[in-house]
């Protein structure tokens, strides 16, 4: 593996492959190895050319073909291609250090580290993402940072876009980092009238365990250091500043779309809650018409 810097995880990209999606522009879906834990961490990335450092390094004895199994290839894949390395139909030839065999940046073919550049660090939610929850709105906020990054401007809201380029970090920390079981049962005590902070505590876990070392990391790693980050969460900016190799240059807010929009987005005295105790207990960037300092039925 490749070391980031002493203090950080040391991640690796293990594969990459392009994804047509049903909605946008085709993504390259990155699976990443650390030597922290044993989780599949994912960088969901917009744009050919945002290249893990890790991925496309040269390796001792490989082949062309190994190359392009593995996902480290420039331009785009088709039968009889045998060069990973040059993508002969688009012009694109890819350069690396004759010693250390590490990708050499060029403007053709490598999106510059200078560029701000629309970044979500999203963790885990298995039942906002797949089970229609609306407890919360992680299911909501992952698809909106798509659809942010793949577009020029959000016409509803004038926030600008990444136009095709930018990532989501997918961290498999669920429940704010206490697992799906944990969250479940906590889930049950705010039936019970406890809130997403007090539940946590009373399960003895920290109001937010997660860590994002490792999305740090993984940023590091696909060559990005001037960072639009899509979060309403303080600890998360001053969690990812990372200077002088990662500045967050500009927070990106994630406003709850039915507050935007009152025919669309989630609306449930639950998420109504949710967001209510995000912004008294945990300090989220969240100021609209929401009754705070007030109970839920």
């Amino acid at each position: 593996m490749t070391a980031n810097n002493t203090d950080l995880p040391i991640v690796q990209c293990i594969a990459r492959a392009r994804i047509p999606t049903t909605q946008g522009p085709d993504i390259f879906l990155h699976l990443y190895a650390n030597n922290r834990d044993n989780k599949e961490h994912l960088a969901i990335v917009f744009g050919e050319d945002i290249r893990s450092r890790s991925l496309f390094k040269r390796r001792p004895g490989e082949t062309q073909n190994d190359r392009m199994i593995r996902g480290a290839y420039v331009g785009k894949l088709h039968p009889g291609r045998t060069i990973a390395d040059t993508d002969g139909k688009l012009g694109l030839t890819l350069h690396f250090d004759d010693k250390t065999g590490e990708l050499l940046y060029e403007s053709k073919t490598t999106w510059d580290p200078e560029n701000a550049t629309l970044v979500r660090i999203h963790s885990e939610c298995y039942t906002g993402e797949n089970a229609w929850s609306a407890r919360c709105d992680c299911g909501e906020q992952f698809d909106r940072a798509g659809k942010l990054i793949a577009c020029e401007h959000e016409k509803e809201t004038g926030i600008k876009g990444g136009n095709g380029h930018g990532v989501i970090v997918y961290l498999r920390q669920e429940g704010r980092g206490i697992g799906l079981g944990e969250k479940l049962k906590a889930y049950n005590l705010q039936d019970l009238g406890a809130d997403t902070v007090q539940a946590n505590v009373m399960l003895n876990h920290p109001v937010d365990a997660r860590d994002f070392s490792i999305g740090k990391a993984i940023i590091m790693d696909l060559g990005i250091s001037n960072v639009r980050l899509l979060t309403n969460n303080p600890d998360k900016i001053a969690q990812v500043e990372y200077e002088p190799r990662i500045r967050c240059v500009e927070r990106v807010p994630m406003v709850p779309i039915h507050w935007t929009n009152e025919n669309e987005g989630i609306k449930s005295k639950e998420i109504e809650g949710y967001l209510r105790t995000k912004i008294e207990r945990m300090g989220h960037l969240l100021q609209e018409p929401i009754k705070l300092h007030t109970t839920t039925e």
